[in-house]
């Protein structure tokens, strides 16, 4: 695709004025990027408002197509379910926007009551990236007494140990560093800084994520004013969102993912993951549960993926709370190239159906004081995502065959409909029109990725980071 669209913009028969005043529309509104980009963009918009037509024409198409599949005990059956399903999702909908109505992030403690800290960085083939995450770490606003940190290479076959030992000499005392004898993946790294930390806080940070001057402070400070906090999950944004369209669509998805749906997680005290990029643990909550993290097994196979979402399941399930900091922010790169993205998003999807099948073994019981009705509600939305997967994949294959035209005019408009409500927010939150990237990326998920948690249910079982064998890929 971006090769095709590469073509299209260096085609000398493109009208000069008409690409000017395409740019010109764009950089009115502060959408910046390459005129490849830009196309995508009203691509985009073009594409929606031809689905907007095709759903205006066929629309009684579609009130015929409804009415004979009621008369089907099979069809009856499934349109009930889908209607029933997307009510909860409205009514979810409402639910999780109140609970970020309701959610404030808690300010920083002073230096004194600040806890010690152990910020523990893995890193693998990860280049220079892993400089500049430790230099970002240096430059943190904390007492230097009270902040450990630990780089570990993780047995990497690039230059990463080189600019490991580069930001030691220039560090010195302040930073530790150790090299694994092999490469054993994240999770024993991780493992590792976790029995080499001294903190009453651990902090874990990807290789590939800067932090904001005030990150640590603002992220350690929920354990201070609650103490029934046991983990605290960072505000992702992303880094390399520059050039690359994928990027661009991912912040918004970050935006929404965190600083709408954590918010609201937050509010409940149960933030389902706190992320690999920047995520802080009590000391105690960790060791409570490290022998059974470390020695985790699904389907009689070691887990070497989803080592974040897993810790978080496993503190959940103690009965603390997991809370979301939406003012510590860590910056994070991400896969600029579809093959990348999609293996992440697999990736990710696996991790989500085993830790959804341990969440269901403690969160129908008496796991935590006071009220759970919340926890309830977000693990019944989780899963109920995972069981509708199937169907749904099945349906628009269905409505495909029966009516293509009406199909795509029926999804665009839905796509128009949800993806301005990502638009209205992320321009509320960041004050820039970039939240536009949410009508494609919406439709790339839609049309590029809708098999994703088919896939990663059916091959839950299989292991490996996928990833780790692409450039610049998280």
């Amino acid at each position: 695709m971006a090769t095709k669209i590469t073509n299209l913009t260096k085609n000398k028969s493109l009208n000069p004025r008409l690409s000017n005043r395409i740019n010109g529309f764009f950089q009115s509104k502060g959408i910046t990027g390459s005129p490849q980009n830009r196309l995508v963009l009203l691509s985009t918009f073009l594409f929606i408002a031809l689905g907007v037509y095709f759903f205006y024409v066929f629309h009684k198409d579609f009130e015929a197509f409804n009415n004979t599949q009621l008369n089907t005990t099979l069809g009856f059956t499934f349109i009930i379910a889908a209607t029933s399903l997307f009510a909860y999702k409205i009514l979810f909908f409402i639910f999780t926007g109140y609970n970020y109505f309701k959610y404030k992030p808690i300010t920083s403690v002073t230096d004194k009551e600040l806890p010690t800290v152990t910020v523990i960085v893995p890193a693998y083939n990860e280049g220079k990236q892993v400089w500049d995450t430790l230099m970002s770490l240096a430059k943190s606003d904390y007492p230097e007494h009270k902040l450990q940190l630990l780089a570990i290479d993780d047995g990497s076959l690039d230059d990463t140990w080189t600019w490991i030992l580069d930001a030691k000499q220039k560090l010195g005392d302040r930073l530790e560093i150790f090299k694994q004898p092999k490469n054993q993946g994240k999770r024993q790294a991780l493992y590792r800084g976790f029995n080499l930390g001294t903190g009453d806080i651990f902090v874990t940070v990807d290789s590939d994520s800067i932090v904001t001057p005030d990150t640590l402070r603002n992220l350690v400070s929920p354990f201070i004013k609650d103490d029934k906090c046991g983990a605290v999950a960072g505000n992702i944004r992303v880094l390399n969102n520059k050039n690359e369209m994928l990027p661009k669509m991912l912040d918004v998805s970050f935006v929404m993912s965190f600083e709408f749906v954590r918010s609201a997680e937050s509010n409940l005290n149960s933030v389902l993951c706190t992320p690999g990029a920047l995520a802080a643990y009590r000391r105690q909550a960790v060791f409570n549960c490290l022998p059974e993290w470390i020695n985790q097994k699904f389907m009689g196979q070691p887990s070497d993926i989803g080592e974040d979402r897993a810790l978080t399941n496993m503190i959940l399930k103690q009965g603390e709370h997991v809370l979301f900091q939406s003012n510590a922010v860590a910056y994070t790169n991400v896969p600029e190239e579809y093959l990348g993205l999609y293996k992440m998003f697999i990736r990710w999807g696996r991790s989500n159906v085993r830790e959804s099948l341990e969440m269901a073994k403690y969160v129908f019981t008496n796991f935590r004081e006071g009220n759970k009705t919340g926890t309830r509600l977000l693990f019944f939305s989780q899963f109920s995502k995972l069981v509708m997967s199937y169907p749904m994949v099945l349906f628009m294959l269905f409505f495909v065959l029966v009516h293509p035209l009406l199909f795509i005019g029926s999804t665009l408009v839905s796509i128009l409909i949800l993806s301005t409500f990502s638009l209205l927010f992320f321009t509320n939150q960041h004050k820039t029109y970039q939240g536009f990237w949410a009508y494609s990326y919406s439709i790339l998920y839609t049309f590029g990725l809708f098999w994703i948690t088919p896939y990663a249910i059916a091959t839950a079982s299989r292991s490996g980071w996928l990833t780790r064998d692409l450039v610049n890929e998280k």
